[in-house]
Protein backbone atom coordinates (compact mmCIF):
# COMPACT_ATOMS: atom_id res chain seq x y z
CA UNK A 1 0.00 0.00 0.00
CA UNK A 2 1.21 3.44 -0.87
CA UNK A 3 1.28 5.85 1.64
CA UNK A 4 -0.80 9.26 1.50
CA UNK A 5 1.07 11.48 -1.59
CA UNK A 6 0.79 15.50 -1.31
CA UNK A 7 -1.06 15.14 -4.58
CA UNK A 8 -4.25 13.42 -2.96
CA UNK A 9 -3.93 15.82 -0.11
CA UNK A 10 -3.56 18.91 -2.36
CA UNK A 11 -7.13 17.57 -4.61
CA UNK A 12 -8.82 17.39 -1.05
CA UNK A 13 -8.05 20.45 -0.38
CA UNK A 14 -8.65 22.28 -3.60
CA UNK A 15 -11.79 20.76 -3.95
CA UNK A 16 -12.72 21.75 0.24
CA UNK A 17 -11.60 25.70 -0.97
CA UNK A 18 -13.91 25.65 -3.71
CA UNK A 19 -16.32 24.27 -2.28
CA UNK A 20 -16.71 26.09 0.99
CA UNK A 21 -16.33 29.62 -1.27
CA UNK A 22 -19.46 28.40 -3.54
CA UNK A 23 -21.41 27.50 0.42
CA UNK A 24 -20.82 30.65 1.29
CA UNK A 25 -21.55 32.58 -2.72
CA UNK A 26 -24.69 30.89 -2.71
CA UNK A 27 -25.87 31.33 0.53
CA UNK A 28 -25.17 35.25 -0.30
CA UNK A 29 -27.11 34.71 -3.29
CA UNK A 30 -30.15 33.15 -1.57
CA UNK A 31 -29.93 36.51 0.77
CA UNK A 32 -29.05 33.81 3.80
CA UNK A 33 -26.52 34.69 6.17
CA UNK A 34 -22.74 32.77 5.29
CA UNK A 35 -21.80 29.63 6.80
CA UNK A 36 -19.87 29.42 10.08
CA UNK A 37 -18.91 26.38 11.12
CA UNK A 38 -20.25 25.17 15.28
CA UNK A 39 -17.18 25.25 18.10
CA UNK A 40 -17.65 21.40 18.34
CA UNK A 41 -15.84 20.64 14.56
CA UNK A 42 -12.54 22.03 15.96
CA UNK A 43 -12.77 20.05 18.98
CA UNK A 44 -13.95 16.81 16.79
CA UNK A 45 -11.07 16.94 14.62
CA UNK A 46 -8.93 17.40 17.57
CA UNK A 47 -10.44 14.18 18.77
CA UNK A 48 -10.31 12.11 15.55
CA UNK A 49 -6.10 13.61 15.36
CA UNK A 50 -5.67 12.16 19.23
CA UNK A 51 -7.41 9.23 18.26
CA UNK A 52 -5.34 8.41 14.97
CA UNK A 53 -2.15 8.57 17.18
CA UNK A 54 -3.32 6.73 19.95
CA UNK A 55 -4.40 3.72 17.55
CA UNK A 56 -1.00 3.87 15.89
CA UNK A 57 1.46 4.05 18.63
CA UNK A 58 0.63 0.22 19.78
CA UNK A 59 1.72 -0.57 16.10
CA UNK A 60 4.60 1.36 15.82
CA UNK A 61 6.20 -0.33 19.79
CA UNK A 62 5.81 -3.85 18.06
CA UNK A 63 7.73 -2.58 14.87
CA UNK A 64 10.20 -1.09 16.80
CA UNK A 65 10.27 -3.90 19.04
CA UNK A 66 10.21 -1.86 22.51
CA UNK A 67 7.34 -4.21 22.93
CA UNK A 68 8.02 -8.06 22.09
CA UNK A 69 5.48 -9.83 19.75
CA UNK A 70 4.22 -9.80 16.15
CA UNK A 71 2.81 -7.34 14.50
CA UNK A 72 -1.22 -7.59 14.03
CA UNK A 73 -1.58 -7.04 10.55
CA UNK A 74 -5.45 -6.49 10.80
CA UNK A 75 -4.79 -4.12 13.61
CA UNK A 76 -2.36 -2.31 11.11
CA UNK A 77 -3.98 -2.03 8.09
CA UNK A 78 -6.96 -0.55 10.06
CA UNK A 79 -4.80 1.81 11.52
CA UNK A 80 -3.29 2.95 8.20
CA UNK A 81 -7.07 3.51 6.80
CA UNK A 82 -7.89 5.52 9.76
CA UNK A 83 -4.70 7.08 9.52
CA UNK A 84 -5.73 7.69 5.67
CA UNK A 85 -9.00 8.91 6.06
CA UNK A 86 -8.60 11.32 8.62
CA UNK A 87 -5.45 13.04 6.25
CA UNK A 88 -8.19 13.53 3.68
CA UNK A 89 -11.08 14.97 6.10
CA UNK A 90 -8.31 17.12 7.40
CA UNK A 91 -7.56 18.22 4.01
CA UNK A 92 -10.60 19.00 3.04
CA UNK A 93 -11.89 20.59 6.12
CA UNK A 94 -8.51 22.92 5.80
CA UNK A 95 -9.41 23.71 2.35
CA UNK A 96 -13.10 24.24 2.81
CA UNK A 97 -12.83 26.68 6.11
CA UNK A 98 -10.00 28.65 3.60
CA UNK A 99 -12.72 29.03 1.14
CA UNK A 100 -14.93 29.99 3.81
CA UNK A 101 -12.15 32.64 5.26
CA UNK A 102 -11.45 33.50 1.25
CA UNK A 103 -15.38 34.43 0.40
CA UNK A 104 -15.26 36.52 4.14
CA UNK A 105 -12.54 38.65 3.56
CA UNK A 106 -12.89 39.51 0.00
CA UNK A 107 -16.19 41.01 0.51
CA UNK A 108 -16.87 44.92 1.06
CA UNK A 109 -18.12 44.54 4.51
CA UNK A 110 -16.40 43.74 7.83
CA UNK A 111 -16.82 39.79 8.98
CA UNK A 112 -18.15 39.47 12.15
CA UNK A 113 -14.80 38.52 14.69
CA UNK A 114 -16.35 35.52 15.89
CA UNK A 115 -16.86 34.08 12.57
CA UNK A 116 -13.25 34.58 11.76
CA UNK A 117 -12.43 33.22 14.97
CA UNK A 118 -14.03 29.84 14.37
CA UNK A 119 -12.89 29.37 10.79
CA UNK A 120 -9.27 30.36 11.69
CA UNK A 121 -9.19 27.87 14.65
CA UNK A 122 -10.69 25.04 12.35
CA UNK A 123 -8.47 25.53 9.61
CA UNK A 124 -5.70 25.07 12.00
CA UNK A 125 -7.30 22.35 13.91
CA UNK A 126 -7.71 20.62 10.23
CA UNK A 127 -4.08 21.23 9.45
CA UNK A 128 -3.16 19.84 12.74
CA UNK A 129 -4.75 16.71 12.17
CA UNK A 130 -3.15 15.91 9.13
CA UNK A 131 0.16 16.57 10.39
CA UNK A 132 -1.18 13.95 12.71
CA UNK A 133 -2.84 11.33 10.43
CA UNK A 134 0.57 11.35 8.41
CA UNK A 135 2.40 10.81 11.27
CA UNK A 136 0.24 7.41 12.36
CA UNK A 137 0.59 6.47 8.85
CA UNK A 138 4.55 6.32 9.57
CA UNK A 139 4.09 4.53 12.18
CA UNK A 140 2.37 1.86 10.60
CA UNK A 141 4.78 1.62 7.56
CA UNK A 142 7.08 -2.08 8.18
CA UNK A 143 10.75 -1.61 7.62
CA UNK A 144 12.88 -2.37 4.48
CA UNK A 145 14.29 -6.20 5.09
CA UNK A 146 17.58 -6.59 3.64
CA UNK A 147 16.48 -9.73 1.99
CA UNK A 148 14.20 -7.23 -0.38
CA UNK A 149 15.56 -7.30 -3.41
CA UNK A 150 12.91 -5.80 -6.08
CA UNK A 151 15.41 -6.92 -9.00
CA UNK A 152 15.63 -10.70 -7.50
CA UNK A 153 14.34 -13.67 -9.81
CA UNK A 154 13.56 -17.03 -8.75
CA UNK A 155 15.42 -20.28 -9.75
Amino acid sequence: MKRTGARALSIAAGAGLVAGFLTDQVLTWMRQPTFTPAWSLPIVLALLAIACLYFAWPVRRQLKGAKPGSVDAIRAFRTVTLARSASLVGAVSAGFGLGLLGFLLTRPVQPPVGSVTVIGVTVGVAVLLVIAALVAESFCVLPKDDDDDPHATEL
